[in-house]
């Protein structure tokens, strides 16, 4: 059985000397984090000069264990078996996650379910009046049980949340430890302040009962190393009609088409934190002269062979929405088509480049976000630079091999680790729904293809 922590040990701040706070941190040498127990890391940061560095054992805090009491659910859906997992009955709201829960921090032999918010009230059993899923907590009534369609419950659990922690070396050369704030989805490191070095975060999703190397991630790079600038750029050479709009001030019709991570509807702010408006905000103050007009045209979980199966006259025909739009740059983002092969995609999307080229567009294909690690068949979030999916490889390959511009969001993806980063952290729903941090991701690999000037 899974081990949970109903405390938490206090952060321990090791007071060290030796390191002036004038260090350049940009120039020194990673930190090298290694364990050092079950919640101990072994921190050794390099001297500059004259300095020895730094060696120290550093605790790490436990998950901690939330107890929620009587949390009132004013009527259970009936349980659905066959549904996906996260989504088979009513969202425990402590769990909640954009428009999921998230998984794996609910400890499933905590539930207890009430007719009433006190100790005294009918408790229901689990299995004959209701039934929930272990990992998600999606939970509902069964047919036949004492819970009735629009009968209040009461529902009680322990959970755990997710965490990012960091290593901080401070402006006084003392090394920190700094728990990071707990939430079911999308936490954040602590704030480090000038004159200070993040040497390394430290991943805890829910419940552990120990640390791996899976959860340690030393800052190896301060941000994704931009390629040095081509001439002709990227875009001049696959985009050129696209690029002398932007130059000369002719109007430019961009269509953003995509699937949920496109339509964006999750998001509090679509007006702005839509990838496509990012990027056409910073477009825009690269090319002050430029008239961009932004059309977008998504449907939450489809392919693009989900709009070619629609037919004329329906809600997201392709004809009618994407080639009928007289779009001059089509820029797509498709994650759901994370299943198709190199082959594959060289055929769905050879007819599509062919459509595009008859109706005068031109195309950027941005390659897709990473999703939640069993998703793509990995174990971790570290040691992550290629993306395993053979349809980013046909993506690249397809790219290579046509008049067609690449925006390779998932190398930048790949490389999030090296920041200190778990990727999976920039998901408001746990799984595949990036919020704008991560959507700033796409517009700085659209911005990537384009000349400063």
């Amino acid at each position: 059985m899974r081990s949970f922590f109903v405390f938490r040990v206090a952060s321990l701040v090791l007071f060290i000397s030796g390191l002036a706070a004038s260090v350049a941190w940009a120039t020194d040498p990673p930190a090298k984090v290694t364990l050092s127990g079950d919640w101990e890391v072994q921190v050794d940061v390099a001297g500059n000069g004259d300095d020895p560095g730094v060696s120290a054992l550093v605790a790490v805090d436990l998950p901690g264990l939330f107890t929620v009491t009587a949390e009132q659910h004013d009527s259970l859906p009936v349980y659905d078996p066959a549904g996906p997992q996260y989504y088979r009955g009513a969202r425990l709201t402590a769990l909640i996650s954009e428009s999921l829960t998230a998984p794996d921090v609910l400890d499933p032999s905590s539930v207890v379910v009430r007719s009433g918010p006190t100790d005294t009230a009918e408790t229901y059993v689990r299995g004959r009046d209701y039934e929930f899923e272990n990992r998600w907590g999606g939970i509902g009534r069964l047919a036949g049980g004492r819970i009735a369609a629009g009968t209040p419950v009461f529902i009680s659990y322990q959970h755990s949340l997710s965490r990012i922690d960091s290593i901080v070396l401070n402006g006084a050369g003392e090394l920190e430890y700094r728990a990071g704030q707990p939430k079911a989805e999308a936490p954040a490191s602590p704030q480090i302040v000038a004159g200070e070095r993040r040497l390394a975060n430290v991943w805890i999703p829910g419940p552990l009962e120990r640390l791996t190397k899976k959860n340690l991630f030393p800052l190896l790079e301060t941000a994704y190393p931009e390629p040095a600038a081509t001439s002709p750029s990227l875009a001049e050479q696959k985009i050129p009609r696209a690029m002398a709009k932007l130059r000369s001030g002719e109007p430019l019709r961009i269509l953003a088409w995509g699937d949920s991570v496109t339509e964006g509807a999750y998001l509090a702010h679509p007006e702005r934190e839509h990838w496509q408006q990012q990027f056409v905000a910073r477009l825009r103050q690269r090319f002050p002269q430029a008239k961009i007009e932004l059309v977008t045209e998504a449907w939450g979980g489809r392919t693009t062979g989900s709009y070619l199966a629609v037919p004329p006259g329906e809600p997201h025909n392709y004809q009618e929405t994407v080639l009928d739009a007289k779009p001059d740059l089509v820029i797509s983002e498709f994650v759901n088509d994370a299943g198709l092969s190199p082959a594959a995609v060289e055929d769905r999307y050879g007819k599509l480049l062919a459509d595009f080229q008859a109706i005068g567009a031109e195309w950027i294909i941005l390659t897709p976000h990473y999703v939640r690690p069993d998703w793509m068949g990995l174990d971790r979030q570290n040691e992550i630079d290629d993306d395993p999916r053979p349809y980013v490889q046909g993506l690249r390959e397809f790219a290579a091999q046509h008049p067609v511009a690449l925006a390779d969001a998932s190398l930048r993806y790949g490389r999030l680790w090296r920041q200190g980063i778990p990727y999976n952290s920039l998901m408001v729903n746990c799984i595949n729904h990036p919020g704008p941090a991560g959507l700033a991701i796409f517009a700085d690999a659209l911005m990537e293809l384009f000349p400063e000037k």
